[in-house]
């Protein structure tokens, strides 16, 4: 069978051998067989997460207060101690596509309910979690779903989102998949996208990345990957747990970066794949979906959350050097606050980069905020962000303090309608304006 569709996947077990002949679904059987044989004797949890709190009051607010935000919560991923900080990302090289077309945060759906914009051929529910600020859409069965109004997906796309799942997360239960497909309408056939779904052949390709969370593992993670355009299966292992998602402990923040037919994977702070010919040159990719792919335990639930599509290869030194200003989304901050998030570290680095290659050029720096809350502290707000991100390139990249100066503008020039989430999320910005 010759296979028109792309797979890479994302693995936390230990996995012995591998036969490159097989396809995917004996591939997949004579996983959960190892899995049984090596765990036959290993007690199935039947708990949850105690620190999960799945609420399902339509009555009850979203927990994190926002008034102005980027809807991207506190994660606290990417390290030991379960604390990201911008150190950890020093490696980061991750820049965000420049024009948010998803912004998912669930805040325009009740909690309790099923996202009304979305598909799906099973069921799931927005909670709260009081581990994490903002809504997750948590689900525990075998389940596809998907956003509908997203109907094509250009050559340089990025999606990034937060994933964690309930406290010991049973070893037999499956994998929570992020899916790129050339089919316009995901729901016209669920089936076809599903754990085995040959559809997804008969829909003419596309590829998956998939997670599974540390705890149904083994001690040692590995990740994996399949490509019907190249024709090539690799298996490689990782002693480096923090790669991995623990998500009992902490969020994991998923990046990946699709350039052409080239794909690449992060989670928190580890580039995981970096695959140069992963996607068939040319292909056209119209729809993004995610799939659960079940759980054995009914207890076992994926949450996801803050999702952010967004389109367009950066072109940093082009728009700064000659047009003159470059804007970017890719420099977050913690809601209601200036203090930078980690996963910004590749957006400010590629800054860096072109103002340590011009030495002579000086820039303006400007922050926007969404309308969100009261505009006097927005409009401060966006002055602190402005100053915090001119701080960081001179502590951490070296520049020149005096090449640089800051303002802010508040909600006063949005770049687009602040009645959409993704209006939202295209308005909290930063602009460089070269002097």
């Amino acid at each position: 069978m010759k296979y028109a569709f792309l797979f890479a996947a994302v693995f936390c077990f230990t996995y012995s051998e591998l036969n490159a002949q097989i396809n995917p679904i004996q591939r997949a059987k004579e996983r959960a067989k190892q899995k049984v044989n090596q765990k036959i004797d290993q007690k199935v949890d039947e708990s949850v997460d105690k620190v999960l709190d799945p609420a399902t009051d339509p009555k009850k607010k979203n927990k994190t207060g926002n008034k102005e935000g980027d809807g991207s919560g506190d994660p606290k991923n990417g390290s030991k101690n379960g604390k990201a900080s911008l150190e950890t990302y020093s490696k980061f090289d991750f820049v965000p596509g420049e024009k948010v077309i998803l912004f998912e945060d669930f805040t325009k759906d009740n909690i309790g309910d099923f996202p009304d914009k979305w598909n799906t051929n099973g069921s799931g529910e927005i909670v709260t979690v009081n581990k994490a600020e903002g809504r997750f859409l948590m689900t525990r069965k075998e389940v596809v779903m998907y956003p509908e109004w997203i109907k094509d997906l250009p050559d340089n796309f990025t999606v990034e989102f937060d994933l964690m799942c309930t406290d010991e997360f049973s070893y037999y239960s499956d994998f929570f998949v992020v899916g790129f497909t050339t089919a316009l309408n995901v729901g016209k056939e669920f089936r076809a996208f599903g754990k085995f779904g040959d559809g997804r052949i008969d829909n003419g390709g596309g590829f998956e990345i998939g997670v599974d969370p540390e705890n149904a593992g083994g001690s040692q993670g590995s990740t994996y990957a399949y490509s019907s355009n190249n024709k090539q299966e690799v298996l490689r292992s990782e002693n480096d747990q923090d790669v991995f998602m623990a998500p009992q402990k902490t969020i994991a923040r998923i990046s990946i970066w699709r350039q052409k037919t080239r794909v690449r994977v992060y989670i928190n702070d580890k580039k995981v794949w970096d695959l140069p010919k992963l996607v068939a040159d040319g292909l056209k990719l119209k729809s993004i979906y995610f799939r659960n792919e079940g759980a054995s335990n009914d207890n076992d639930a994926f949450y996801v959350g803050n999702i952010r599509v967004a389109v367009g290869a950066p072109d940093t030194r082009n728009k700064l050097i000659t047009e003159g200003k470059f804007v970017t989304r890719g420099i977050l901050f913690d809601i209601n606050s200036d203090k930078i998030k980690p996963e910004s570290y590749g957006a400010i680095k590629d800054i860096a980069n072109v103002l340590k290659e011009n030495t002579d050029v000086k820039v303006k720096i400007i922050g926007h905020t969404d309308s969100d809350g009261d505009e006097a502290k927005n409009l401060e707000l966006s002055k602190k962000r402005a100053e915090a991100v001119k701080q960081f390139l001179t502590k951490e990249f070296a520049i020149d303090a005096s090449r640089m100066t800051t303002d802010g503008k508040g909600e006063n020039q949005p770049a687009e309608n602040n009645n959409t989430p993704e209006g939202k999320a295209n308005n909290r910005r930063v602009e460089f304006i070269k002097q």
